[in-house]
């Protein structure tokens, strides 16, 4: 049977040689089994016949069968040799062939399997390919399994058979389950929705499971809803249900689209009533203004479909009155949730803060008009809200609460209420005290006064247990006693309905306490004083200084001492200054001056005008620097009142060493008016000379405008020279402060915020010292301009080239007043023996002798 089988065979034609090929033979014939051999052999006859170059390649495969790079090679060629070839050529076959013998010793390389499968797979054989897949994935071992099984599920899924790749992915997830996302989209594909839900919630479960698209569990989790609820009808082996609450408590940041999932399922499902129940079960508990919109929103969107349908459905088949009574249901029903909208809200923002005051307000205001919601929601608001976590005044409920009993005449049932309220432990002892106070005017606005004190009374009677205002350890009731409130409302009924005794008991008990304001302190004097208990009333005064520091006392003593003053005038003088000087011991600057000027007046009016000068001269240095001024004026105009002119020049020269220089140069200038005006011309050029040390002829032109007047109406022009000189000094003084010049420049161009790179806008590169001689070249330039106006008004004083006779007449033209000596007086003058003088007799102004002059 061999034998037959042999002869049976074809016989291969023996192979021919080229001369060429000689030397490749013989090195063969010495090295058969080197593969380098046969590759250079086999490089060199890569030109030949196809045939040939097959039957070298067989050749070295009988020697070599193990070898991978002549397989490799071989099946490389071969499938290049049929690439453009019909798939049905029988070549095809042959090379199937021969990839099949090569696994007989390849079996284990990759590489071959996946040439192999991706040459199946171009000849459209589907059954082969897939059972060459499944030999290459028991032929290799399982760590070469990913090289095949990329290929293996692109084959799968090229072909129109869902079966056999569902099966295929169900094996490859056994390998790779971190792949399930892939599986399923392709179930997703395939419309085999039912599996993909069931992988879908498996990977969702799995809390290992990582993404390989990075999506979150979240997102996985909204996916499955989707799934689910936008197919109901072909996924049946999953509670839909379940699942998504299952994902409400999971995803409590997200209800709203789960909430929204779960409606949709059911009303794909046809279950409108169960849809409506899970959106009314959504309103009533998303903790979110966000959530809630998004549920409200669809809820209105599935009403108003369901509308939309029942009235197409009605036009279309006719319209009767079942149908008709369904539809104004409906339309009810939307109306009602449309309306429903705010209170829904509102419960929305009340579950997230249950302790909102505010909001438990505005609840009430959206029940207005139904009293049975009013006070269901007052009642449930006062048990709801805890006082110390409350947001708002928790007693405001109380208080509200009891006004709407009283608004329906229902007293006895809002003073219950008030009752309870003052019963509730508040976190702030004002809450209480509100109450309290709410009790008593509720009873005042019906007229029942004597209920109200007994009230205000019991609110503010010794507890068996006191404590602090502010220990907060202990209960606001054990506390309330120290409320400035209910006691003000007390002493206001006592005053009105009250006796003086108990009034002033409970105005004594404020003092004891020291809970008093200085208003309350003021009340109570006042309150003596109108029932013409003087001393009474400034014992009240005494009292409230000895609780109060400055500045909350500056009031007291204000309002006591003006009082004082009215009473007493200087009957009783000396008490009346002491308490001046307790005033002012240790009063701030900032309150001196009022005290200062009352004290001064009182000195004035009942005492020594040397005491009222010695008060003015303590203001003027007890004072703010900003009142100094004022005060000075004040001063100097009293003393000249009191004692005359002339005992203001003290006052003066003191003003000019402590004010500031804008101020003393104001008093410089009045000083000396003064002077010119009691004639001492010498003392007013004097204060002109020492007021210029202080005073920039760039910035205060005023000053020198007005000694320049002052010089030409009572000088000559030995002293017009030394002004122009002095103001030349002054100018040369200033021109070396360089901040100081910098700062006026700039006051000048009028940019008082800017710096000195302002006064060259768009140079801010240039040196900041350069800046400042262009602007002195530019204020120079400008005086030179002024010269000719200058000259025109006859002022030559400042020409060097101006001849003698010209400034002897203009001096005389502007001097009208100068004394003329004529040249016989001089020569008497001479005459004279050097004992004699010669007096001259001038009027003195009234003004100097002030009130010591004659009627």
């Amino acid at each position: 049977m061999v034998v037959m089988a042999r002869l049976s065979r074809p016989e291969r034609p023996d192979p021919v040689f080229d001369e060429e090929d000689l030397p490749y033979e013989e090195e063969i014939m010495r090295n058969q089994f080197s593969v380098k051999c046969w590759l250079r052999y086999i490089e060199f006859k890569q030109g030949a016949p196809k045939p040939r170059l097959n039957q070298l390649y067989e050749r070295a495969l009988k020697l070599l069968p193990c070898s991978y790079k002549l397989w490799y090679r071989y099946l490389k060629a071969r499938r290049a040799q049929v690439k453009h070839r019909c798939v049905t050529d029988p070549a095809y076959e042959d090379v199937n062939n021969c990839h099949e013998r090569a696994f007989v010793f390849m079996h284990k390389m990759p590489r071959l399997w996946l040439d192999y499968c991706q040459f199946l797979m171009d000849q459209g054989r589907v059954t082969h390919t897939r059972r060459t897949f499944d030999r290459a994935l028991r032929a290799l071992p399982i760590t070469q399994h990913s090289r095949i099984w990329p290929l293996y599920l692109r084959f799968l899924r090229s072909h129109p058979l869902p079966e056999t790749a569902v099966r295929g992915y169900r094996r490859f997830l056994k390998l790779s389950p971190e792949s399930a996302e892939e599986y399923i989209e392709y179930l997703k594909s395939s419309d085999r929705l039912d599996e993909a839900a069931q992988r879908l919630a498996t990977v969702v479960n799995d809390e290992r499971f990582v993404s390989k698209a990075g999506k979150s569990n979240y997102q996985l989790w909204h996916e499955l809803c989707d799934l689910i609820s936008q197919n109901p009808d072909k996924v049946q082996s999953l509670n839909v249900d379940a699942i998504i609450r299952g994902g409400l408590t999971r995803f409590t940041d997200q209800l709203g689209k789960l909430w929204c999932s779960l409606a949709d399922y059911y009303i794909r499902s046809g279950h409108f009533e169960k849809a409506r129940d899970v959106y009314e079960e959504a309103i009533r508990t998303v903790m979110t203004v966000r959530d809630f919109t998004q549920v409200f929103d669809s809820y209105a969107q599935f009403e108003e479909s369901m509308i939309a349908a029942k009235m197409e459905t009605s036009s279309e088949l006719g319209r009767e009155e079942e149908d008709d009574v369904d539809l104004e249901l409906r339309l009810a029903r939307f109306e009602q949730l449309i309306s429903r909208r705010p209170l829904l809200l509102n419960s929305v923002l009340l579950r997230q803060n249950p302790h909102h005051v505010h909001e438990w307000h505005k609840r009430v205001a959206l029940h207005q008009g139904r009293p049975r919601e009013i006070i269901n929601t007052y009642t449930e608001a006062v048990q709801t809200v805890d006082p110390f976590k409350a947001t708002g005044k928790p007693h405001t409920l109380w208080v509200a609460f009891a006004k709407f009993y009283e608004d329906n005449g229902q007293l006895d049932d809002a003073r219950i209420i008030l009752e309870k309220a003052t019963k509730v432990s508040f976190k702030q002892v004002d809450d209480l005290a509100s109450v309290w106070c709410e009790c008593g005017e509720l009873e005042l606005r019906h007229e029942n006064y004597d209920q109200a004190l007994r009230l205000l009374r019991k609110a503010t009677a010794l507890p068996a247990r006191r404590a602090e205002y502010f220990d907060g350890s202990e209960p606001v009731q054990n506390r309330v006693y120290k409320s400035l409130k209910v006691w003000s409302m007390l002493a206001d009924l006592e005053e009105s309905l009250g006796t003086f005794q108990s009034t002033k008991a409970v105005y004594d008990r404020i003092l004891d306490l020291r809970i008093a304001t200085p208003q309350i302190v003021i009340n109570y004097a006042m309150f003596l004083e109108e029932h013409k208990y003087f001393e009474e009333s400034f014992k009240a005064y005494e009292r409230g200084i000895s609780l109060f520091k400055w500045p909350n006392v500056s009031d007291i003593w204000s309002t006591y001492l003006t009082k004082f003053i009215a009473r007493y005038g200087g009957r009783k003088l000396e008490r009346a200054r002491d308490l001046f000087e307790q005033a002012l011991d240790g009063c701030p600057p900032k309150y001196a001056k009022t005290l200062y000027l009352l004290y001064a007046q009182l000195e004035e009016e009942w005492g020594l005008a040397r005491h009222a000068m010695a008060v003015y001269e303590r203001a003027t240095r007890a004072v703010e620097p900003a009142q100094q001024y004022d005060m000075f004026n004040i001063y100097i105009k009293r003393a000249a009142e009191v004692y005359g002119v002339t005992h203001t020049r003290g006052i003066y020269q003191k003003a000019i060493e402590v004010l500031s220089d804008e101020h003393a140069r104001e008093m410089c200038l009045r000083f000396a008016d003064m002077e010119c005006k009691l004639g001492e011309i010498d003392r007013a050029r004097a204060i002109y000379s020492f007021c210029s040390q202080i005073c920039d002829p760039r910035t205060t032109g005023a000053f020198w405008q007005t000694w320049k007047d002052f010089e030409v109406r009572h000088g000559n022009e030995d002293t017009i020279r030394e002004m122009l000189r002095i103001r030349r000094s002054v100018q040369a003084t200033y021109n070396t402060q360089v901040n100081f010049m910098a700062s006026q420049m700039l006051k000048v161009s009028g940019s008082a915020t800017g710096t000195v790179s302002d006064l060259a806008p768009g140079q801010s590169g240039m040196d900041d010292m350069k800046l400042l001689e262009q602007r002195a070249e530019q204020l120079a330039a400008e005086a030179e301009r002024d010269q000719p106006s200058r000259a025109q008004n006859k002022i030559l004083f400042v020409r060097s080239d101006a001849s003698r006779e010209e400034l002897a007449e203009l001096a005389q033209q502007a001097n009208p007043e100068e004394i003329e000596l004529g040249e016989d007086e001089d020569e008497d003058e001479m005459d004279l023996e050097p004992n004699e003088v010669r007096l001259e007799q001038q009027s003195v102004p009234a003004a100097v002798f002030g009130s010591l002059k004659e009627d």
